[in-house]
């Protein structure tokens, strides 16, 4: 990931291609941030969610973040505290770092139309590998510069809508890493989220509640 992630857990043959700009219109990654209503993003003006991940049926961090767009700022909650900060600051709290984190987790696809520090490789005819699904793959690869964890790649396997069916992150990009699912697509407004994410046994394990699109 281009910014933090909480884990620290090739070359691509066969119909692969590479892109070392950002993402033009008709490219894969800006499809896949349509096929979530990017197009429609002037439309929002704040999205709000809260965060939670588990593992072994147990809860292990909650946190809410309402980000108002208009104004760049950041509301943070958690079972300890609270407060308000701007993006625009010249220096960030420490809570910036799992907004990155979150906000990859919440809106991957329109950070594919956001960022501009990767490149990227497509596959076609990839099968997806928790659920052997026909897929294509996008292998999205950050730089060595930037953000919080620069380094950090994902592969996409995308349906033939150019939606997610599952991504494996790979730390500072690892020949191996850990894949989950992205589930539960619900429509907010003019854009459209997944609300869940399980690992290869099926349990859920990073999920958003309260989301709220304006």
């Amino acid at each position: 990931m281009k910014n933090l992630v909480l884990f620290s857990f090739l070359l691509l043959g066969f119909f692969a291609s590479c892109q070392q700009q950002a993402p033009v219109p008709d490219s894969l990654p800006m499809q896949v941030a349509k096929a979530y209503g990017f197009e429609n993003w002037d439309q929002v003006r704040s999205i709000g969610y809260t965060w939670n991940v588990q593992r072994d049926s147990v809860t292990l961090v909650s946190r809410s973040w309402k980000w108002n767009i208009q104004d760049s700022t950041v509301s943070f909650a958690d079972a300890d505290t609270s407060f308000t900060y701007s993006l625009m600051a010249d220096s960030l709290p420490k809570q910036d770092g799992a907004f990155i984190n979150d906000k990859y987790w919440a809106m991957m696809p329109f950070q594919l139309a956001w960022d501009t520090g990767y490149t990227y490789e497509v596959l076609e005819n990839a099968t997806s590998p928790i659920q052997g699904l026909p897929s294509t793959k996008l292998s999205i690869l950050y730089g060595a510069e930037g953000g919080y964890t620069p380094g950090d790649a994902y592969d996409l396997y995308l349906n033939k809508e150019h939606q997610i069916l599952e991504w494996t992150f790979r730390k500072g990009n690892a020949p191996e890493g850990r894949t989950w699912t992205w589930e539960k697509a619900v429509t907010f407004g003019p854009i459209q989220l997944s609300l869940e994410h399980k690992d290869a046994t099926g349990k859920r394990f990073i999920w958003l509640t309260d989301v709220t699109v304006e």
